[in-house]
C-alpha cells in the first residue's frame, strides 16, 4: 500500500479513483475529465494498493471572496474508502497527511459531512458552522426581460465561456476558482436547468415548482444585479437563494438553512465568516 497524489495523467490509477467514485458516492468524474474540466485545483490524496485506489481525500483550491476580499481556501471532498479496507484508520492518516502538506498555506479549510462522520471531523479542529437561506418574493418583470433554455450539445461553448469568466455572485460571500467543481455541477447536476439571460448574458440556474423558484446560481462575466433576472419570476412567486445574495435593493428574509450533514470549517487565526452567509451549491464539492 502506498499513498499517491498528484496521479491526473495516470490512466490507471485516475481509472480505479472515478470508479471507487462511482461505487461509494454514484459520482461521474469520468465525463468531467473527459471534458478538460478537471484542473490543477483538484488534488486527490490516496492510498493504493497496487494499482487500485482503496482510500481518498481530495483538496479543492480556490478562493473565499468574503466583504470584496479574497482569501486563501480548501474544501476537502470525496472522502471515500473502500468497503474491504474501512477500520484501518485510513481516513484519519489520510486527513493528516493533507493538513500536514498545507499547513500554513490557507485561510480556511472546510468540508461538507454527511450525517454518518460527524464526530469524525472535529477530530481535526474543525468546527461546524451555520449556514442561512435567504428568500425573496418576486414582482413583475419589465417589458423585453427573458430567458432561453441552454441545452449541452448545442451551448457547452458560450456556458464554458461564461463560467470561466465569470464574476463573483456575491461580494458578501462567494467563491472564486472554482469553475471546474460548477462544470461539474452542470454537467451532471443541472444539465436540464441551465437558462440563458437574453438581455443580460448570464446563465441561470433554477428549477420552478407552482409558485416556489429554488434559484441555485447566476453566472455572468460582467456584475449584474440580481434584481434584473429575479423581476423574470414574476410577481406571484418566492424565491428561494442557494447562494448569498447581497442586492440591497431587495427585502430579503433569512432562516437557518438545513442540509442533510453539515458545513464544518477550520480558520487561520483572526478569519471570520459573515455573520450570515450560505455557501454557492454549485461550488460544493
Amino acid at each position: 500500500m502506498k499513498l499517491v497524489s498528484h496521479y491526473r495523467e495516470n490512466e490507471v490509477l485516475r481509472d480505479s479513483f472515478f470508479q471507487l467514485a462511482t461505487d461509494i458516492f454514484g459520482l461521474d468524474f469520468k465525463s468531467w475529465n473527459e471534458h478538460g474540466y478537471w484542473g490543477k485545483e483538484y488534488i486527490p490524496f490516496s492510498f493504493a494498493d497496487g494499482d487500485k485506489i482503496i482510500a481518498n481525500v481530495s483538496v479543492n483550491e480556490l478562493d473565499f471572496i468574503i466583504d470584496e476580499k479574497n482569501y486563501k481556501a480548501l474544501q476537502i471532498g470525496t472522502v471515500m474508502t473502500h468497503p474491504d479496507y474501512r477500520s484501518r484508520g485510513l481516513s484519519a492518516s489520510l486527513m493528516n497527511h493533507v493538513l500536514e502538506v498545507y499547513q500554513g498555506k490557507y485561510d480556511f479549510m472546510y468540508l461538507f459531512a454527511n450525517d454518518s462522520v460527524l464526530d469524525f471531523y472535529p477530530k481535526f479542529g474543525f468546527i461546524e458552522v451555520e449556514e442561512y437561506q435567504f428568500t425573496a418574493k418576486g414582482f413583475p418583470a419589465p417589458e423585453g426581460s427573458e430567458y432561453r433554455k441552454l441545452e449541452l450539445a448545442d451551448d457547452l461553448d458560450l456556458i464554458e465561456k461564461i463560467v470561466n469568466g465569470r464574476v463573483p455572485v456575491s461580494k458578501t460571500f462567494s467563491t472564486a476558482n472554482s469553475s471546474g467543481i460548477t462544470m461539474y455541477h452542470i454537467l451532471n447536476v443541472f444539465p436540464e436547468h441551465l437558462y440563458y439571460h437574453i438581455e443580460k448574458g448570464a446563465i441561470v440556474i433554477f428549477t420552478r415548482e407552482n409558485n416556489m423558484i429554488q434559484l441555485y446560481d447566476v453566472i455572468s462575466s460582467s456584475p449584474i444585479r440580481i434584481n434584473d433576472l429575479i423581476t423574470c419570476f414574476g410577481s406571484l412567486v418566492e424565491i428561494q437563494f442557494h447562494f448569498t445574495p447581497d442586492d440591497h435593493d431587495h427585502q430579503y428574509q433569512r432562516a437557518p438553512f438545513k442540509r442533510e450533514g453539515a458545513l464544518f470549517v477550520k480558520k487561520r487565526p483572526g478569519m471570520e465568516l459573515p455573520k450570515f452567509f450560505k455557501h454557492p451549491i454549485t461550488s460544493e464539492a
